[in-house]
């Protein structure tokens, strides 16, 4: 189904480079990475679907901050 995919243009919290994601949000919530094609670091995405107000909530972190 197309009306289940989208196109979010992010920046990577690296190096800032903007690029394009696409999400599917047929298979619900997800938690997942990519890895940036310019430093080849890797991106933790994680998206949650708020199904309630319609809206689908991305968090784009480095994933490499501790937690104490």
């Amino acid at each position: 189904m197309v009306d289940n995919i989208t196109e979010k243009r992010i920046h990577c919290p690296h190096c800032g480079h903007h690029l394009r994601v696409v999400l599917d949000f047929s298979a619900g919530d997800q938690d997942y990475y990519d890895n940036c094609p310019s430093c080849c670091k890797e991106i933790h995405l994680n998206m949650h679907i708020d199904e309630y107000q319609q809206k689908i909530q991305l968090a784009v972190d480095s994933d490499d901050e501790q937690v104490f």
